[in-house]
């Protein structure tokens, strides 16, 4: 059965059987589930449902979900079953049936559609927890026996096997698990389920979720006793295929194919290859998924994760002799196997190319530096007769040449070396306190509060589109504990003109009167479908009517700011490029801030050109509409959806005339001319591979204060161009410092800058010398056919022979000029731009030379 059959068989089985088949959901968890980074369950999607925060389309669902698991990386490659990425078969009820029908759906799935031996299937069992104040699950134990499963192939294990969480916190319960004995084949006589063992393969699990775990380690009853399923699609493949593991199966296959293609070797050629080749095929597979949902390599959070599983794979390529512009094959040839079930990787098959070439080009150079300083501290361990490295120099690979630490440490371990974590995290302490921009989700302080507020009253209806004005009822109402002085009350009303905070845009603000007296509404809070208002001052008794008015001055203005959003975003991707994505954003009446995926820093031609974009569709007046339709419409309409948030089956759709269609729950203008002026005041980098745009919008009703406006910001721009400029500064010094090389024990970069004009030139190539220490710095450029050529070398440098002066004039005569200075700094100009990276050879060169290297 191929793994393509096997997907629908599960799907259908369950269908049959009242489930409602669901779409996998996106590997970046929804903004309110910050318990993983990445979605690693069947079951995360759904989590609100087990909690009764909010209702399922369905009590009985069905889904084949995308999961990205790393605690067990290192074991990839190792093992016939460890995978990064999966999918994850799964069945759930809420509230509806529960262990017996679980059971004996299993059963029968395995047996009559599957046709596994019913002799070859064991069981594992909860067996209990002190800690938890919970015995063994009897209960299952009786229904296996029940339905033919004999009690020696039910194995009792303790809470680490058989009790499921999905995080830290939340929903949870005890589990059984369903294995296949494999044969002796496989394993020994007296091997067990839940022993070290390839003889017994798990292959589904079926978690009895009743409880909800909290931060102290408690446990509380849910509302109601859900069923949460899971089998892992490729492990099951491994025994319908009748395999030896999830590689040789048809989901993984052909990527061991595409690299016995590419390396000349077998799979089975040595141990080395077969794990080389596992790790590639996992990794890539995975990385395809990372970027099609989303996420791009970055240092930082879920982009780190991406960037580590592809730094693994491209490692692991040169223990097969490929070197380099190799890595996209497989992520070309991933969305060939994996399109049809997954469109979104066609879909965005160009930006995943663009990222992964990108990061193997980088990374190929950071690898060579690194690989021969590792090889240097790994000979010199083993001269000395010891059996780690120094913390130091493991943090200077990381640092200094970009090598990432878990990298260190599995080469490392490879050679039977070690190296002290703790001095390593030391060393690390100061580098963490970097800004983390756009990682933290933001919520109330109080939001276990407004959480357990929400469910004590029917839920708000908000009539926030139609109008800004209510005649509506108070229908619950508390005073908020711990507010110090300050009265603050949380209500709901039956009706609700007021806009809750969501999908990056501020909430709405305004009063609610009654009897002659009024409070001030200060926020408002999304829960679910639902929402809370914070009330500053009292509340009437439910049952009162009052009046509800949204603050129409700042509602309008946060409208203008959301709709210049989707002009900004349309813009980026029309001058830039399809692969320029949402990030995140935030939409204020004051100004608004868009973060989206890209790898450079945007020019002041860019900008210019972006911004006059989103002025010329300001200037022909589009109108603007808002629409609800089923999902797959929207879809089908080519509307685009935000990464990481999560939709029903029916979506509201704001479309501007001719120029963005996207899924949006937000307020917006009817027409672009009401946005008026739309100026873009800063941009930068939020996080690796991610920046941000900032702009302001504002209604221009007569030249002279449309122009006192425009010297206003025309100010604000050159203060933040300053800003920008000094950023850009250091970030292309870093850049450029991380891909210097190391010669004769000296830094040294040799590049090419933008533009001809030597002071800039100069002045990066100090901050890279300032950056590095001990270094070597020769910067060219050109521009207008003009040639520039700079050099700044440190005094250690000249004190080992080397002159920039020198080294300028020699590189300056192959591109027709000449120039000079001291020894220290040198510049040098020439009129014959196309020899400019000749150039640059030539100075490498008399660099070498001068240090005898």
């Amino acid at each position: 059965m191929k793994s393509s059959e096997l997907r629908e068989a599960y799907l259908s089985f369950f269908e049959e059987r009242g489930h409602l088949r669901m779409p996998s959901a996106s590997l970046i968890p929804a903004p309110e589930d910050t318990s993983t980074l990445l979605t690693i369950a069947g079951m995360q999607p759904f989590k609100p449902y087990f909690r009764g925060d909010e209702t399922p389309p369905n009590q009985r669902l069905a889904s084949c979900q995308k999961c990205f698991r790393t605690p067990d990386i290192e074991e990839v490659g190792n093992t016939r079953r460890h995978l990064t990425f999966f999918e994850m078969l799964g069945n759930w009820s809420f509230g509806d049936y529960f262990k017996d029908e679980s059971i004996t759906w299993g059963l029968e799935l395995s047996i009559e559609v599957f046709g596994l031996d019913p002799n070859q299937i064991w069981v594992t069992v909860f067996g209990g927890d002190e800690e938890l104040g919970l015995g063994p699950d009897e209960e299952a134990i009786g229904i296996w026996k029940a339905r033919g499963v004999p009690e020696e192939r039910i194995v009792l294990l303790p809470r680490a096997e058989n009790f499921w969480q999905a995080g830290v916190t939340g929903p949870c319960g005890p589990c059984a698990e369903m294995y296949l004995d494999r044969g002796l084949e496989f394993g020994g006589p007296d091997d067990r389920p839940g022993d070290d063992t390839d003889r017994f393969l798990e292959y589904w699990n079926h978690v009895f979720m009743s409880y909800e775990l909290h931060e102290d380690g408690s446990l509380s009853p849910l509302p109601k006793n859900n069923i949460d399923t899971g089998m892992g699609l490729e492990r099951m493949a491994t025994i319908l295929q009748g395999v030896g593991s999830v590689f040789e199966t048809d989901a993984l296959r052909p990527l061991i194919d595409l690299a016995e293609e590419l390396s000349g070797r077998s799979y089975d050629h040595d141990p080395a290859t077969t794990r080389a080749m596992r790790i590639i095929a996992d990794h890539t597979r995975g990385m395809t998924f990372l970027i099609a949902d989303g996420v791009v390599p970055s240092n930082e959070e879920r982009g780190y994760v991406l960037r580590r599983v592809m730094r693994r794979a491209i490692q692991q390529g040169r223990v097969l002799g490929l070197e380099s512009a190799w890595l996209e094959r497989f992520a070309e040839r991933t969305v060939e196997m994996m399109a049809d079930a997954y469109p979104e990787l066609a879909e965005h098959r160009e930006t995943i190319i663009r990222w992964v070439g990108d990061e193997e080009v980088a990374f190929g150079r950071t690898l060579d530096r690194g690989t021969e300083l590792l090889a240097r501290l790994v000979s010199e361990a083993k001269d000395q007769g010891t059996s780690w490295v120094d913390a130091a120099d493991a943090f200077k690979l990381h640092d200094t040449y970009g090598f990432p630490y878990d990298l260190t440490k599995e080469l490392l371990a490879e050679e039977g070396l070690s190296v002290d974590d703790s001095g390593f995290e030391a060393l690390m302490e100061k580098q963490r306190l970097r800004a983390r921009s756009g990682a933290e989700i933001s919520r109330p302080d109080h939001h276990e509060a407004v959480i357990a507020f929400a469910s004590t009253a029917p839920a708000s209806t908000f009539v926030g589109y139609e109008t800004l004005h209510a005649e509506t009822a108070v229908i619950a109402a508390e005073e908020l504990a711990g507010n110090g002085k300050r009265a603050a009350v949380l209500a709901k009303l039956e009706e609700s003109p007021f806009y809750p905070e969501g999908g990056g845009q501020v909430s709405d603000s305004g009063v609610i009167r009654w009897d002659g007296q009024g409070a001030r509404v200060a926020d408002v809070y999304r829960v679910g479908d639902d929402q809370v208002i914070r009330v500053d001052g009292p509340v009437p008794a439910p049952g009162t009517r009052v009046e509800a008015e949204v603050e129409r001055a700042t509602r309008h203005a946060t409208m203008r700011n959301h709709t210049a959003t989707h002009l900004l975003h349309a813009a980026l991707r029309e001058r830039q490029g399809t692969h320029v994505r949402q990030a995140g954003s935030a939409v204020r009446p004051d100004k608004l801030r868009f973060d989206f995926t890209h790898g450079a820093p945007l020019t002041d031609d860019e900008l210019r050109g972006i911004e006059d974009r989103v002025i010329d569709w300001i200037k022909a007046s589009r109108p603007v509409r808002a629409m609800h339709m089923e999902r797959a419409e929207a879809e089908a309409l080519g509307a685009m959806a935000l990464f990481g948030e999560k939709y029903g089956d029916w979506v509201r759709v704001v479309e501007v005339d001719d120029v963005s269609r996207e899924l949006c729950g937000g307020t917006h203008v009817a027409n672009t001319a009401e946005i008026g002026i739309f100026a873009i005041v800063s941009e930068g980098s939020s996080a690796a591979n991610v920046r941000r745009v900032e702009a302001l919008t504002g209604p221009a009703r007569d030249p002279l204060g449309a122009a006192r406006r425009a010297a206003d910001r025309l100010a604000r721009l050159e203060k933040v161009k300053a800003e920008i400029d000094a950023r850009q500064a250091k970030e292309q010094a870093d850049r450029l410092g991380d891909e210097g090389e190391e010669i004769a024990g000296l830094r040294v970069v040799v590049s090419r800058g933008q533009g001809a004009d030597q002071g800039a030139l100069l002045d990066l190539a100090d901050r890279i010398k300032a950056r590095l220490g001990d270094a070597a710095v020769v910067l060219g450029g050109a521009e207008d056919g003009k040639v520039a050529l700079v050099a700044s070398f440190t005094d250690s440098a000249v004190q080992r022979g080397l002159s920039a002066a020198d080294v300028v004039r020699e590189a300056a005569a192959v591109v027709g000029g000449g120039g000079g200075g001291r020894d220290t700094v040198a510049q040098a100009g020439g009129r014959d731009p196309s020899r400019l990276e000749e150039a640059l050879r030539v100075a490498r060169e008399a660099i070498r030379r001068g240090l005898g290297a």
